[in-house]
């Protein structure tokens, strides 16, 4: 995500009084977290009660998970295109979902990554949520953070869970310590060459495989031309360079070396945020007035799909020369015809911070997670845990009235769980 909280403290850019606490809690999966996670979530409110025919959301299912599979060296292949339905591998996983099973998997929830409670454990296995997202900053290293991700894997029911973090290098980077290097800043690793960033990157990919995190949030696609005022990108080296063609080769080699390792790579935050004038985290209203549907800009998204099954992020901002009416992470415009047609991309799509970014904050919180999977979107990335209920709740109800819907859930939930069968979570015969 374009989650630069605690350094745009530190740099000197202040958020109105009214947003402070909540910017102090966004810990996300763009950008910088702040040097503690988020506390806590309390207990879930209750949801949306399910229609009589159909399992409640606290009766997911309990099945014993398979053993683990070791991941090969994934070699660089072309994605689907998007007009074929994802491949099934894993039909019997899928059909033994209940709906509230089914709703959990589209859900990514923060978790702070120095540690969390008992009690917020609790809420993320009552919705059965199929991935969480390691927030703030840790400085425990690789045995510590182990020790979390399989309290989490434990805790959680069902499908094995994804667990994700933002190690981008530089100014964003979640989790250090030892086991952990020190990444520079994706403006530092545009200096080396592909094939040296690519190794890097494998090194870097094993050390979070080792402390049980599967999906990196990283790399940064985006491009920010010279000497632009860009807050949440350009103003944190986040950038491989100035040029679509420098970026889109240093993208694609940090993919590939994180996928070597076994870990899943997250090209962000498309169509670019390389040319807004605010961050979506701590501004609203924020627009790409430049961005069209045949941009060169897209070109280093579109390298990064070429190499493989990365996930691929959307960002919350507008594009008004694309589809002025809403931000991107809610346009099918955006995410069903230019990303999954126009590129051909049929993995797993997440969305930027939809808990407590201020950009989607006039959108009730249930309705920014319907409109997502609406547009195409799989994975709801919610930084705040206490978006969870709501969120959990708008999807169920709508899924359990709207058989159209449904049918969306059900392909996300099958999107997502073809890339745990690819990380060796979910076993191939399902």
């Amino acid at each position: 995500m374009n989650r630069v909280r605690t350094v745009t403290y530190r740099r000197g850019v202040r958020v109105l009084a009214a947003v402070a606490t909540a910017v102090a809690l966004l810990a996300t999966a763009c950008g910088t977290t702040p040097s503690e996670g988020p506390a806590p979530a309390r207990a879930p409110a209750s949801p949306a009660s399910p229609a009589p025919t159909t399992a409640s959301p606290t009766a997911g299912p309990t099945s014993t998970r398979p053993a683990p599979t070791p991941v090969p060296t994934r070699a660089p292949t072309r994605h689907p295109t998007a007009t074929a339905p994802p491949t099934a591998p894993t039909p019997s996983v899928l059909a033994g979902l209940s709906l509230a099973a089914r709703v959990g998997q589209l859900l990514m929830v923060g978790v702070p990554a120095v540690g969390t409670s008992d009690a917020a454990l609790r809420q993320l296995d009552r919705y059965r949520v199929g991935g969480v997202i390691l927030t703030g900053r840790s400085h425990a290293g690789t045995a510590a953070t182990a020790a979390l991700t399989a309290r989490v894997q434990a805790a959680v029911h069902g499908p094995p869970v994804l667990i994700a973090t933002d190690q981008e290098g530089g100014a964003v980077q979640v989790l250090t310590g030892a086991g952990f290097s020190l990444l520079p800043s994706a403006r530092s690793q545009g200096r080396l060459s592909p094939a040296e960033l690519r190794e890097r990157a494998r090194t870097w990919g094993g050390e979070l495989r080792a402390a049980g995190v599967r999906v990196d949030l990283a790399p940064v696609a985006d491009t920010v031309p010279a000497g632009a005022a860009n807050p949440p990108i350009g103003d944190f080296d986040r950038q491989y360079g100035s040029d679509p063609a420098t970026v889109a080769e240093h993208a694609a080699a940090f993919a590939e070396g994180l996928a070597s390792a076994g870990v899943e790579p997250t090209v962000k935050h498309f169509p670019g945020l390389g040319r807004v004038g605010a961050n979506t985290d701590v501004s609203s209203g924020v627009t790409d007035r430049v961005t069209t549907r045949t941009d060169p800009y897209l070109g280093p998204f579109r390298a990064v799909i070429r190499t493989g099954d990365p996930f691929v992020m959307i960002s919350s901002a507008i594009y008004s020369k694309i589809d002025p009416t809403g931000p991107a992470a809610f346009s099918p415009t955006v995410v069903t015809g230019l990303l999954r047609h126009d590129l051909g991309f049929d993995g797993v799509v997440v969305s930027d911070d939809l808990g407590i970014a201020r950009q989607v904050g006039a959108v009730p919180v249930g309705e920014r997670a319907v409109r997502f999977v609406a547009a195409g979107g799989d994975l709801v990335l919610t930084v705040g845990p206490g978006t969870l209920p709501a969120m959990f709740a708008a999807l169920y109800d709508r899924a359990s009235r709207d058989p159209a819907f449904r049918a969306e859930v059900d392909r996300s939930a099958q999107r997502i769980l073809l890339a745990k069968q690819r990380l060796g979570l979910v076993a191939r015969n399902g």
